[in-house]
């Protein structure tokens, strides 16, 4: 299985992920299989190149510094999936095992440390499944691509050309405008004030649930999480920017 959506999965799960000199290295192969995919309309495959373009030039490390900026203080970009379904809730242990266990049907072993709700990991999975699974999961965590979306394009990160990207993909790039309202008002959870005061919440929280809950998570654990059973299924078509729609999105 080597189809033009599998190989722009696989970008797009590198373009998500932290940025590596491999990265910088590849940029010319990534633009190319961008280039290739007919499902992709002009306008997106220049934004996406243009993207490419930049990572390749500039420097790592304040490519580095920005990503840790952008994805490991606060929540609200988290690329952790379940982190915006089920937040603190005790509901994402047996969900982040029924993932997992997804991953081994199709052959795929995780490494120790890495997490299966983590979206660059969730984008490689994806790759190695057909059309119609694509269409369908993708369909399953829409609304969180949207969300995300709309977070990150208010912060004018370049990241969220990948979401609104896997949206496109199913007619849904329409969903990013019903967040936008609510993200604008949204307080940031990024500032040092914000991180201080979540680490002093979970503090007290872990201490005064110690006793009661020997199971209980605590901060760094807050990435276990839901499973695709939780939310309510979506089949959705996978979409190829040059044919005319056929009566529009159906999701």
């Amino acid at each position: 299985m080597n189809e033009p959506i599998q190989r722009t999965l696989r970008v797009l799960a590198r373009l998500l992920d932290y940025p590596q000199a491999e990265l910088q290295d590849a940029s010319e192969t990534m633009q190319a299989i961008i280039q290739a995919d007919p499902r992709l309309c002009a306008k997106r495959k220049q934004a996406l190149n243009a993207w490419c373009e930049q990572i390749q030039h500039n420097e790592l490390l304040d490519q580095q510094a920005e990503y840790v900026a952008l994805f490991d203080k606060g929540r609200s970009t988290s690329l952790l999936l379940f982190e915006h379904v089920h937040g603190e809730s005790r509901d994402r242990g047996q969900a982040m095992v029924d993932l997992i266990n997804e991953y081994a049907q199709a052959g795929l072993i995780l490494d120790s440390r890495e997490l299966p709700d983590y979206l660059p990991l969730f984008l490689e999975y994806l790759s190695t499944r057909d059309e119609t699974t694509i269409g369908q999961w993708l369909g399953d965590i829409r609304h969180i691509l949207a969300l995300l979306t709309a977070r990150l394009e208010e912060r004018d990160a370049p990241h969220a050309l990948v979401t609104r990207t896997l949206l496109a993909l199913i007619g849904a790039e329409q969903d990013v405008s019903l967040h936008r309202q609510t993200v604008s008002e949204e307080k940031p959870d990024h500032t040092p004030e914000a991180l201080d005061a979540v680490w002093e919440e979970e503090a007290v929280r872990f201490h005064a649930d110690s006793n009661q809950d020997c199971g209980s998570q605590t901060a760094q654990q807050q990435h276990l999480t839901q499973h695709r059973h939780r939310v309510q299924t979506q089949t959705v078509t996978i979409k190829d920017s040059t044919r005319p729609a056929a009566g529009g999105h159906h999701g």
